[in-house]
């Protein structure tokens, strides 16, 4: 092993309830990229935050090349070369692209901002990762996945000696992951320690060198070489126990039943043209292309966010016309899983109970309007049992559970208010193995159930899966549909032929 350049020795902290780290311990060395895996919850956002000052420990210790550390707030750890690339993101929609990414340390010149070095040093951290944009564009007209890349610039922008990953491809095509990888090992190759976290094994594979596994907060495998450990073996130690194989269910649609929900010929104020699509009751309609493809934006135009200018869309065969996610909640039993749980799925500081139940309030009051809390907390207790939620209690709030956890809070929400229709975007970004396969498991009983169910993901093995069918998107129009063989070489290369044709139909 090359030498440490950050050591962290029996790191312990404890929120309200929970111990979400029991004496860990983390060796990164330079010109390594190291995997740091485990469940949600097993406590790695927690560490990469102490890592970065923005939580102190319990007890523990933090060496930077030797020294020790401790950092009281994330400028402290950027200022000793200890860059991060968050799992959510953490951006000011007001400010540009320039802006975001030299905001740690803003170049000066005579006490004034210097904008011509501001920009100039914006376009060397884009260049490195080939990202082709103004630097002056506003961060709110960027997509989600753009985002992504301007926070990894923005870690590129200092001078790093340790770069923590969390989730860096969470929300990125396959195409922005290679180059990013590019970079990763580019950095590498210069003797930075590489922190890299992700559910995605098959990338873990492919890059890394070194693991450290986390599970219920302690570490269960440290600082050892990757290629020791074969993936099951990792999946297992994870875990905690053998899991089966994943067994895909043999499932049929009824298509002599009439569309629940029917999009026919539909042009957007985002900018889709043409678009036809229908979802039967029990059945999964995947809606799978690259990002940028319009999927999440055609979700938005089925929930009133963006404007039908022409076609129609019908929920039960008749005309739906739909202003707010409330109208399409209350009025047309559409609920939405959205992708941005922290921005949107769930409320960071309100308590478990009030997120689950607001969508319910209605149902539940009583003849003056009272809702009972015993009333609330049965529903709610019912759902986090269903759902394996992972809570100290009810009280506790949404924004101290993991990502995995609170993205089974955004799914219990719409759950509750029983819809007939359900949109679900990118339900497993940022969520562990087994997590994952529960995930899965839950999207076909739903279906079983009769819900229909529109299913957006960037994740193809994932679509092939799950899906009945597959709408094709590419350039906010339809390329095609196909039904789901679920053999997954063909399935594969008729949704990439459809990708590449450019050729809208039905």
């Amino acid at each position: 092993m090359s030498t440490p350049i950050l050591q962290a020795r029996n790191v312990t902290k404890t929120y309200p309830g929970v111990k979400a780290l029991d004496n860990v311990n983390l060796t990164l060395a330079g010109g390594e990229i190291h995997a740091l895996l485990g469940e949600n919850g097993a406590g790695k956002s927690t560490l990469i935050k102490y890592l970065t000052g923005v939580h102190t420990a319990d007890s523990g210790s933090l060496l930077i090349s030797g020294a020790e550390q401790t950092f009281s707030n994330p400028s402290e750890s950027t200022e000793a070369g200890v860059g991060v690339v968050h799992q959510e993101r953490n951006v000011i929609r007001e400010f540009t692209v320039a802006e975001n990414i030299v905001l740690s340390r803003t170049p000066k010149k005579f006490g004034f901002i210097d904008w011509k070095k501001v920009n100039s040093e914006a376009s060397r951290c884009l260049a490195m990762l080939d990202f082709d944009i103004d630097p002056s564009t506003p961060i709110s007209k960027l997509s989600s996945a753009q985002i992504q890349l301007v926070e990894i610039a923005r870690a590129l922008y200092t001078d790093t000696k340790v770069l923590l990953l969390d989730e860096p491809t969470a929300s990125i095509s396959d195409a922005e992951a290679a180059k990013l990888f590019k970079v990763i090992h580019r950095l590498k190759d210069d003797g930075a320690a590489i922190l890299f976290v992700s559910h995605k094994l098959d990338e873990v594979y492919a890059h890394c060198d070194t693991v450290t596994v986390l599970r219920d907060g302690k570490t269960v495998l440290s600082d050892a070489a990757l290629a020791d450990h074969p993936h099951d073996e990792i999946v297992n130690i994870m875990v905690g126990r053998s899991l089966a194989s994943l067994v895909t269910p043999e499932r049929s649609v009824n298509t002599a039943v009439d569309p629940v929900l029917e999009l026919r010929n539909v042009t957007t104020t985002a900018g889709h043209g043409g678009i036809s699509l229908d979802v039967r009751p029990g059945e999964i309609l995947g809606l799978y292309g690259l990002v940028g493809a319009g999927r999440t934006e055609l979700a938005h135009a089925i929930l009133g966010r963006e404007r039908i200018t022409e076609g129609e869309l019908l929920v039960n065969g008749k005309p739906a016309k739909i202003r707010s996610v409330k109208d399409a909640l209350h009025d047309y039993g559409i609920g939405y899983v959205t992708e941005s749980r922290k921005e949107e799925g769930v409320f960071l500081d309100a308590n478990i109970t009030r997120n689950i139940a607001a969508t319910t309030w209605g149902k539940l009051a009583g003849p003056l309007g009272v809702v009972k809390v015993s009333d609330e907390r049965a529903l709610v207790e019912k759902y986090v049992q269903e759902l394996g939620i992972r809570i100290s209690s009810q009280d506790q709030l949404a924004g101290q559970l993991s990502g995995g956890n609170q993205q089974k809070v955004s799914l219990a929400k719409w759950l509750a208010a029983d819809p007939k229709i359900l949109i679900i975007d990118e339900p497993t970004i940022g969520i562990d193995v087994r997590t994952k396969r529960s995930f899965y498991e839950l999207i076909w009983g739903l279906a079983d159930q009769g819900l229909a169910i529109l299913l957006i993901s960037s994740d193809l093995a994932e679509m092939i899966t799950l899906a009945d069918r597959i709408a094709v998107m590419d350039s906010f129009t339809l390329a095609g549909t196909v039904e789901n063989t679920r053999h997954y070489d063909s399935m594969s290369q008729d949704v990439i032929r459809l990708i590449h044709a450019k050729a809208p139909s039905h």
